[in-house]
């Protein structure tokens, strides 16, 4: 499974430089292409998991000025 993460920046948030600082403590990686970043799961994961994980970024970027949207999908699927 692979969490893809994309991002929207605010003018009166924080710097990318200081987003991107998070999301990698985070495990994200940083990519190009339709999406951001994305995150590969070691295992299986299950809808619990997946808000559990969203709960998780959202804060992380609490405070920053950034909106965000994850997908999760198989990573077969990608």
């Amino acid at each position: 499974m692979k969490t893809y993460l994309l991002i929207w920046f605010s003018s009166e948030g924080a710097s990318p430089s200081e987003v991107n600082k998070r999301l990698l403590s985070m495990g994200f990686r940083p990519m190009q292409g339709a999406y951001d970043y994305v995150y590969d799961w070691d295992s299986s994961v299950d809808l619990d998991d997946i808000l559990g994980f969203g709960d998780k970024v959202q804060l992380s970027l609490r405070d920053t000025g950034t909106m965000f949207k994850i997908e999760t999908i198989n990573g077969s699927d990608a």
